[in-house]
């Protein structure tokens, strides 16, 4: 039975990961259309002010959801009751703090200058109460690998919500598109994960095993608040310091690589985290795992991140407009961020499965400790919006280290170990950014631009990987081979 595990991980993996592929890639073509649609209808201001609401809305998750949904995924037991105090737990916290939100609402808004913000934020914190349900669903759901039922939800509830986003805006409904957006998105998704789960909470909280449970959750608790914390402060520095228009464009300008990062990797690093938890015994089999996921996430998302970079200028006046402009610096800086997102999920993720959330504690205050500084620096010091994302860039990069360094001993996956194994792919990568980045001299249409550089990029990158037999390109060439040929077989 040993020596099956292996196998059955691997085939179990291998299947979520199409799933959760298909998941993100669905979601991230439908809400691209979605917002490429709805930059073009309403203003910057509007997509700031909703990057102020989603402050106070996104802290009430992390606390709401408090570590416990990825304790379900993690820990060797779950039982059904786990899941019902869980959720108990979660739902009596939602209930507190959209009443705290909903009471806070004239004074945000008051403090931003915007009195239209006092009903759309207290309309979008009822995503708090449908969360703590739904966290529960998709903890279930990962915990099994049922990947398949989050794309059927994700994909319907995108859809319906975008829809009712564009014709709200289409209406001129012009910040409550957003909302409705946002809201309809939460609603669809648990009405249909519950659809397809049919899972019911029991009226019963096991306190002892909250104790259990919340014993690994209160790290990621207190993990998720540094980390959405240091995001929301510096949401909130923008928008008071210089202007909610500027946030406007920082937000539209991360949401884009944000998008392609979260598609690409964010397909791979939940299904390891699901994976390592089932052998976090077999270190050898872990490291593997993540080295995999790692060389994999790097082949994807750097030449993907570099190629959103090049094309950046002409891309955003083709699809949002002249008004938008001002977003590509930042959206070039987010693309550098997110290129390095591999290095950072991986090992987080690693940790997390071998149950090291201590070390994922420790971790995030190191982090946002020079994090925050470097946001101080950019909005007091240089007194520069750019300055301040900028700093970003700098944090991110030094992170790449920080996080890496405990898998050294937990998994013996050195930094340096790490680093030779994606260098292939960053080399191949800034090679073959160079003629993409020529074709702009062409002075062709936007887009021919977009087009040629896009062709130039992907024929120099997968040209050079099958002439130097890069071996993440191997690899994904034979799971893909390999996959097809399972679901031939189940036909």
């Amino acid at each position: 039975m040993v020596e099956q595990k292996p196998t059955a991980i691997k085939a179990a993996t291998i299947s979520s990961l199409f799933w959760k592929f298909f998941e993100r890639g669905g979601r991230a073509v439908v809400e691209l259309v979605v917002q490429i649609v709805m930059a073009r209808l309403l203003l910057p201001e509007q997509f700031g002010a909703l990057a102020i609401m989603l402050i106070f809305v996104n802290v009430g998750n992390v606390i709401v959801q408090s570590g416990l949904n990825t304790a379900i995924v993690q820990v060797p037991d779950v039982s059904a009751r786990d899941c019902s105090t869980v959720f108990w737990l979660s739902f009596a916290i939602s209930v507190v703090l959209y009443l705290a939100i909903f009471a806070l609402a004239p004074f945000i808004a008051s403090y931003y200058g915007m009195i239209q913000l006092v009903w759309p934020l207290r309309a979008l914190a009822l995503i708090l109460i449908v969360n703590s349900y739904n966290a529960v669903q998709v903890a279930i759901v990962q915990r099994s690998l049922q990947f398949r039922k989050v794309f059927n939800a994700t994909i319907a509830s995108v859809v319906i919500s975008g829809v009712a986003g564009v014709t709200c805006a289409f209406a001129g409904f012009g910040l409550w598109a957003l909302v409705v957006q946002q809201l309809l998105y939460q609603f669809t998704n648990c009405a249909i994960m519950a659809a397809q789960l049919r899972w019911l909470p029991s009226l019963v909280i096991d306190f002892k095993r909250a104790r259990v449970l919340f014993s690994f959750g209160w790290k990621l608790l207190i993990s998720g608040l540094l980390d959405q914390g240091y995001q929301s402060f510096s949401d909130l520095i923008i928008g008071k310091q210089f202007s909610v228009s500027s946030l406007g464009l920082v937000s539209q300008g991360k949401r884009y690589p944000q998008a392609i990062g979260n598609l690409l990797d964010g397909a791979i690093q939940p299904v390891m985290l699901s994976a390592v938890s089932r052998v976090q015994g077999d270190v050898a089999y872990v490291k593997r795992l993540v080295r995999r996921a790692l060389k994999t996430s790097t082949y994807l998302i750097a030449p993907s991140m570099t190629l959103f970079a090049v094309v950046a200028e002409p891309l955003v006046r083709l699809l949002l407009g002249e008004q938008w402009l001002p977003c590509v610096p930042f959206l070039q800086m987010y693309c550098l961020i997110y290129a390095l997102l591999p290095i950072h999920t991986s090992n987080l993720q690693a940790l997390n499965g071998m149950g090291r959330s201590d070390l994922f504690l420790k971790l995030e205050l190191i982090k946002k400790a020079y994090g925050v500084i470097f946001i101080l620096l950019g909005a007091f010091v240089f007194n520069d919006v750019y300055c301040l994302v900028g700093g970003y860039v700098v944090a991110s990069i030094i992170s790449t280290f920080v996080n890496a360094w405990p898998n050294r001993k937990i998994i013996g996956y050195s930094y340096q170990e790490q680093i030779r194994d994606i260098f292939p792919s960053l080399l191949l990568t800034a090679i073959s950014s160079a003629p993409a980045a020529a074709v702009s001299l062409l002075g062709l249409p936007d887009v021919a631009t977009v087009l040629l550089q896009a062709a130039v990029m992907a024929v120099s990158y997968l040209g050079l990987s099958r002439l130097f037999r890069v071996e993440a390109l191997s690899y994904l060439l034979s799971t893909a081979k390999e996959l097809l040929a399972s679901k031939k077989v189940a036909r």
